[in-house]
């Protein structure tokens, strides 16, 4: 299967389950919502230009938005996750290694803990920001950093188990035409 029709499902599933699925799921101990769909931008192939990367995640932002009647809520933090993204990938990993390598960010092309640490730091800013838009404010601080906290853990849990169960074979790409 090419990377683009690939790439196009997981677009349509990631927004289905988080519309359909998880967006029903009652607020957790008042309020912890899990949220899934920023996955897809975190597994986006490496060779994506960045203006393209930006593109995508805005229209997909928006996507969500539009099922879930916030508008602008979601495109904002998908926007600055993917802003984020290749200077991340930058740091974590040895560029002539693994990006010329592999196709997309997993635990097969970068290793477990620089994975863990892309996605640890890209979850925590997408919902700290999610989070923040939704406020409009601060106010109290500690119940600010305790959402925050709370959901990014329940979708960092979701995100792990989530990779367990579709393990993504990462194809390794040699020079042979």
């Amino acid at each position: 299967m090419s990377t683009l029709v690939k790439n196009i499902i997981r677009f349509i599933l990631f927004l289905l389950v988080q519309a359909l699925v998880l967006d029903k799921v009652p607020p957790l101990h008042q309020f912890v919502k899990p949220y899934l769909y920023f996955l897809y931008i975190l597994w986006l192939p490496f060779n994506t230009p960045r203006i393209g990367l930006m593109f995508i995640s805005f229209a997909f932002g928006l996507c969500m938005d539009y099922l879930s009647g916030t508008p602008g809520l979601h495109a904002a933090p998908c926007v600055l996750i993917a802003y984020l993204r290749p200077f991340l990938l930058n740091v974590l990993m040895p560029q002539e290694k693994t990006e010329l390598s592999y196709g997309e960010p997993g635990i097969a092309s970068i290793g477990f803990a620089p994975y863990s640490v892309y996605v640890v730091l890209l979850t925590f800013i997408h919902h700290a920001y999610l989070v923040l838009i939704e406020w409009l404010q601060f106010g109290d601080f500690l119940f600010f950093i305790g959402k925050v906290a709370a959901t990014t853990a329940v979708s960092l849990l979701m995100i792990f188990v989530t990779e367990v169960l579709f393990y993504r074979k990462s194809r390794f790409r040699t020079n042979a035409a």
